[in-house]
């Protein structure tokens, strides 16, 4: 039987436009939305978060490495090709319904350390997903004030242009889904043509002009000593260019919008991962080549006309302001809706794990409220930090490197308990690069964990606040009685139905006995009137909602009903509901007061399901049946 909830009420243009498609059904939820696409659409959905680094990766890559941009550039994408593309295309095996890694590890913490966990890694997620709308709107609003035709036009309101960014951003989602992926596929496509002329063009100029080489070969040789000194340099390096491994997390998110049964998802995901890794590959090589042996190191410096924008330098450069403009307007429009992949995995992740954690209210099961939300954080952030790209960069790679080095651990511990000894080990050796990757950049960029920090918190935070608000919600989805379970109610359907609720102890014949006495003496229920006993017992009570299976057993001639759940008085009233909908009585239920602190009772409930189960099942039977004449009795004594 299914337990029906009160549905969110959505009377009102505005209300019910906002909870238009809410999902409060978590098997709807991992199916994602109804509407599903081919995978090189998702691609292109995820792929203006990964395409658009083309932005300014090469600027970045070119001060963060000089000279050695192209080398240390080839060992970054050694690590996206050998490193995290094997990792997630692993993880798109264990893991279609979008949940990523962060539910390949909720596994392995049991209880509430694999909520805190889970809680910790969404902080991460979160500061991924956000900074990147924050950054990637900031980086489009800088080259909308480099471009040549409204220099000076917009001198001074980086701010108030990135917030308009944000602002259409999220208008788009509040249209719908499709349209954002409408959006993305024509953006990727014109986008990834135009920097193909771009760096076409500068491959030519570089074949016509050979002596840009050999310049470029004599100062690595009077800068270096020999080539392991490169090579070490180049490795110190490459952590800087991090910046270049977003999107895969991502890519997994938004699996459920892949069109197809599951298998089919699973390979569209590993299609897609690979597909953009390639892609991004060929173009990462190529740019940071050209970009270091065309553009003079001072133009990459702030200030100088390249920097954020190589390769829109060369498309001015080399092809004119005509076609540079058309360049800057592709890459302007990319970075804005880059933050489109980030919103998409954001409603896709969310959804699927605080909700279930009983950690947010039931209206994040619905997109556009999630949308306001995110915009609304995504201006904050940009305020704070007054648009400022480089203050940001520190924040978004701590938040990618951390989602690839949990998805490389999951992995690594899934293909261990599989018995898959060498691909484990060749996954370890992926988490180790990773792990130091991560640490390199924590070092020379500390203030990504202070925000990481401050996401992890809030979410935390705010995550307890609705857990204890919601806690009285009737949290069962469905109730399920095995065969001597339904023979037992089917005995007592003719008549009252009363129910004497135990805490099972050393469940011999004198403890049921006791009971029985008990509940005769205290509540003057007569001997002859059948009565059913109930036991409920908590294996975990850090979950929210839950099934109830019940299971009949028979002791010493009492009848029992056990139960799991991860609440007692929640489990209780669910019990009673659907004893008054299986036979159309109205049950009774009785109990013996609690001993001991209110207010202690109440933390135990919280935290260990049980407390003042008497005045808690009460509770949530007034908040489940409003009707009073419907609302089975609660007696204590």
């Amino acid at each position: 039987m299914v337990l029906a909830k009160r549905s969110a009420a959505t009377q009102g243009t505005l209300r019910s436009w906002l909870l238009e498609g809410l999902q409060t059904d978590r098997r709807q939820i991992e199916h994602g939305p109804h509407v599903k696409h081919p995978w090189w659409q998702v691609m292109c959905l995820t792929g203006v978060d990964y395409f658009s680094t083309l932005g300014y990766q090469p600027g970045i890559a070119a001060l963060a490495a000089g000279l050695l941009s192209p080398l240390a550039t080839l060992f970054l994408v050694a690590l996206t090709l050998l490193g995290a593309l094997p990792v997630y295309r692993r993880v798109a095996v264990e893991s279609p319904y979008g949940q990523g890694s962060i539910a390949m590890l909720e596994k392995l913490a049991p209880q509430w350390w694999g909520k805190l966990f889970v809680l910790v890694l969404l902080g991460f997620a979160a500061t991924d997903f956000v900074i990147t709308m924050t950054l990637s709107a900031a980086d489009a609003t800088a080259h909308i004030l480099e471009n040549p035709f409204v220099r000076g036009f917009l001198v001074g309101q980086r701010v108030p242009v990135t917030l308009v960014l944000l602002a259409m951003l999220g208008g788009v989602f509040l249209m719908g889904f499709t349209e954002a992926i409408g959006i993305a596929t024509l953006l990727v496509f014109v986008y990834l043509g135009l920097n193909a002329v771009v760096v076409a063009a500068a491959i030519l100029h570089v074949l016509e002009a050979p002596q840009v080489v050999v310049d470029w070969r004599h100062a690595l040789s009077g800068g270096y000593s020999n080539p392991l000194a490169m090579i070490g340099l180049s490795l110190i390096v490459m952590p800087k260019l991090a910046l270049g491994l977003s999107g895969f997390e991502t890519g997994v998110a938004v699996m459920p919008v892949i069109k197809g049964d599951i298998q089919e998802r699973i390979k569209g995901a590993r299609r897609l991962l690979t597909t953009a890794a390639l892609i991004m590959s060929v173009f990462l090589i190529f740019s940071s080549f050209v970009t270091t042996v065309l553009i003079p190191p001072r133009e990459f410096r702030e200030g100088g006309k390249a920097s954020g924008r190589a390769l829109a330098y060369l498309a001015h450069h080399y092809l004119g302001n005509w076609f540079g403009t058309a360049y800057d307007v592709s890459t302007i429009a990319i970075l804005w809706f880059a933050g489109a992949s980030a919103m998409a995995g954001l409603i896709n992740l969310v959804p699927r794990y605080l909700p279930r954690y009983g950690m947010a209210p039931e209206w994040t099961g619905a997109v556009r409220p999630l949308v306001l939300v995110f915009s609304a954080i995504g201006f904050g952030i940009t305020i704070i930090f007054r648009a400022d790209v480089n203050a940001q960069g520190g924040a978004y790679a701590t938040g990618v490197l951390v989602l690839i080095l949990s998805a490389a651990v999951a992995v690594t511990l899934a293909a261990t308990k599989k018995g898959r000894h060498r691909l484990a080990a060749g996954y370890a050796v992926i988490a180790a690069v990773l792990a130091y990757t991560l640490v390199a950049n924590v070092i020379e960029r500390p203030d990504g964990v202070k925000i990481a920090s401050f996401f992890i918190g809030s979410i935390i935070l705010t995550s307890l606040i609705s857990r204890t608000t919601r806690s009285t919600e009737l949290r069962v989805t469905q109730v399920h009685l095995d065969s001597l379970a339904e023979q037992f109610v089917n005995e007592v359907a003719c008549g009252e139905i009363h129910v004497i609720a135990n805490e099972p102890d050393k469940r011999d014949q004198a403890e049921y006995n006791e009971k029985l006495r008990e509940t005769w003496l205290t509540h003057r229920l007569r001997p002859a009137e059948p009565a059913l006993f109930v036991e409920v017992t908590v294996p975990d009570a850090s979950e929210f909602e839950t099934e109830l299976h019940v299971k009949g057993e028979e002791r010493y001639g009492h009848k029992i009903l056990k139960i799991e759940s991860s609440a007692v008085p929640n489990a209780l009233a669910a019990l009673l509901l659907h004893l008054r909908d299986r036979t159309g009585s109205v049950p009774h239920i009785y109990f013996h007061w609690t001993e001991g602190n209110p207010v202690a009772a109440w933390l135990r409930y919280l935290v260990f399901g049980g407390g003042d189960v008497p005045a808690l099942t009460r509770e949530v039977l007034r908040q489940a049946e409003p009707d009073r004449s419907r609302r089975p009795h609660v007696h204590v004594g």
